[in-house]
């Protein structure tokens, strides 16, 4: 199934789906009209229970997502400055709740929005050329999506004031070593590994895999002993699915079970 839509192009094929941003011309810059296009899309994606790897990729080898296209800041009072601010978070933060599981496949430059869209997935592999960035501080501005919470949180604090106070760019590498990427490719095995990835989780139980995410997701912004009687509860949950007592007896009796669809 393929939808292109003015500047996305979405596809899924099995159980991975694809989410192109298709502004190459503008390296990939987000405007209004492109987030709302995401928006719709990630709704689709969260009723269709076929999808259960989510990639997202930038068309062209340059960049990824460059960020928010800046033409439509000097349009913007302070009222829906913070309203566009906002509108980012919520449709991100689709992806970070979502019960599917997102992959950035990030080519070239990943700069302003385009790396608080790449730190809202799961899991993020970048390309050899890949650059990172929060240069928002140059133009007087704060990360707005999510940036300052959702970075410090991958990256650490120290790290994170570095990418954001200074504005300066990182080089994938220098991306990997702290823990902001979780491998660097050569340009042409990005989307290999993408679906590589995505295959490997998708061969995991879909339950275990929803409960897992939505417990690391949320472990920094709850007392530990809060998030030990939600994981408990969890724990007890999935012991009663077919699932997992399915795969119980796989490993007991030395037999492969296969993942439930649902």
């Amino acid at each position: 199934m393929n939808i292109n839509k003015k500047e996305i192009i979405f596809e899924r094929k099995d159980n991975i789906a694809w989410i192109k941003l298709n502004r190459p011309e503008k390296l990939n810059a987000l405007t209004i009209e492109m987030l709302e296009e995401i928006s719709s899309i990630l709704d689709e994606i969260e009723k269709d229970i076929e999808i259960r790897c989510v990639i997202i990729t930038g068309l062209g080898e340059k960049s990824f997502c460059s960020g928010a296209d800046i033409s439509i800041f000097s349009s913007l009072n302070p009222i829906k400055a913070e309203e566009f601010a906002r509108k980012g978070q919520k449709i991100f933060s689709k992806i970070e709740n979502s019960s599917k599981i997102f992959i950035a496949a990030i080519n070239g430059y990943c700069l302003g929005g385009g790396l608080e869209l790449a730190i809202a997935c799961d899991f993020r592999i970048a390309s050899e050329n890949a650059e990172f960035g929060s240069p928002e501080i140059n133009l007087g501005f704060i990360p707005g999506w999510c940036g300052t919470q959702r970075l410090t949180r991958i990256v650490g604090i120290n790290n994170a004031k570095k990418m954001i106070m200074l504005g300066e760019r990182i080089k994938a590498e220098e991306a990997l070593r702290i823990g902001l990427v979780d491998k660097v490719v050569p340009i042409e095995k990005l989307h290999e590994e993408a679906i590589l990835l995505s295959k490997k989780l998708i061969e995991k139980p879909i339950n275990s895999l929803k409960y897992a995410k939505r417990l690391i997701n949320i472990s920094t912004q709850i007392p530990i002993n809060i998030g030990e009687l939600i994981e408990a509860e969890a724990f007890g949950i999935l012991k009663s699915t077919e699932d997992t007592n399915e795969r119980i007896s796989a490993f007991l009796s030395k037999k492969k079970v296969e993942s439930k669809k649902e």
